[in-house]
């Protein structure tokens, strides 16, 4: 039995980054993830499931929702199957966010706050294959900035191939922590640091209360499953690719085959359409030989 949860069930998730116990490990990643740019002392955890702007949407749902001391938004998803339009859906989300900080009356004036979208993912989006961190701002054709309130961020996990000595910041320790937790017998750099023997802490399933164990062995069914859905889809991909690639494979030989006989039989002055009539093969065919 793995000695730490997967951080890729929505329960084990949530345990990591979305509770109130969890904050600090929340606060050090954003920090880390955002290091240069600013620097976030507190967040607020808000619910996750929004009532919808009109009667006849949808609620949307986020994985973790909360705000910082200044009042901006800070999304933190994890997806781990591919979703056709998960750009997308990453630009909703961040947009139902902003628009929700409109107010009625005249007084108002679009000031908004900042809304950041930070997306983990199981999967690589198509163009970014090469790239841990794919980071999207609003820049004008000149590569100025337009404005800073909106913020999409994907972590592409299976990008990352390093081992944890080859680690070289706190960024990647953590990304290394995170992909590679469920195989974990002790937690790395848990000596040096206070966060990551917090996390060892929270994340042991052993110490998981009864009722939070159920439901973690819940969502690692669910994740599993997901896993097993994907990877059987892909090898079935794989065998059709295969057979489709043999099925060609013959069908060339087989129209081969055949312009040799023509070639052999039109040598022998035979008629064309009697050529054809054997062989199988068109007119046109026959008179390109």
């Amino acid at each position: 039995m793995a000695k730490f949860i997967n951080p890729f069930t929505d329960v084990g998730f949530k345990i990591i980054f979305g509770q109130e116990f969890s904050k600090p490990q929340l606060l050090d990643f954003l920090n880390t993830l955002l290091a240069g740019e600013r620097s976030i002392t507190d967040l607020k955890f808000l619910d996750k499931e929004q009532p919808a702007i009109h009667d006849d949407d949808r609620s949307p749902i986020y994985d973790i929702l909360c705000e910082t001391a200044a009042g901006e938004k800070i999304i933190v998803e994890m997806q781990n199957s591919e979703h056709p339009n998960f750009r997308e859906r990453m630009l909703y989300y961040a947009s139902e966010a902003i628009v929700r900080q409109g107010e009625k009356g005249e007084n108002w004036k679009y000031k908004i706050k900042a809304v950041y979208m930070i997306a983990f993912t199981n999967f690589m989006l198509a163009g970014y294959a090469d790239r841990l961190r794919v980071d999207v701002r609003m820049t004008d054709n000149e590569g100025g900035l337009f404005t800073d309130k909106l913020r999409l961020i994907c972590l592409q996990i299976p990008c990352f191939t390093k081992e944890a000595e080859e680690c070289e910041n706190h960024f990647e320790r953590w990304i290394y922590i995170l992909k590679n937790m469920e195989t974990l017998n002790r937690m790395p750099w848990a000596a040096q640091n206070a966060v990551f023997q917090r996390l060892a802490e929270v994340a042991e399933v052993s110490k998981l209360s009864k009722e939070d164990r159920l439901k973690y062995d819940m969502a690692l069914k669910r994740y599993r499953d997901t896993l097993n859905t994907i990877t059987g889809a892909e090898e079935k991909g794989r065998a059709e690719g295969r057979a489709e690639g043999r099925a060609e494979g013959r069908a060339e030989g087989k129209h081969d085959k055949a312009l040799e006989t023509a070639r052999r039989m039109k040598a022998d002055n035979m008629p064309t359409e009697l050529i054809a009539k054997y062989t199988g093969l068109t007119i046109e065919d026959i008179e390109k030989i």
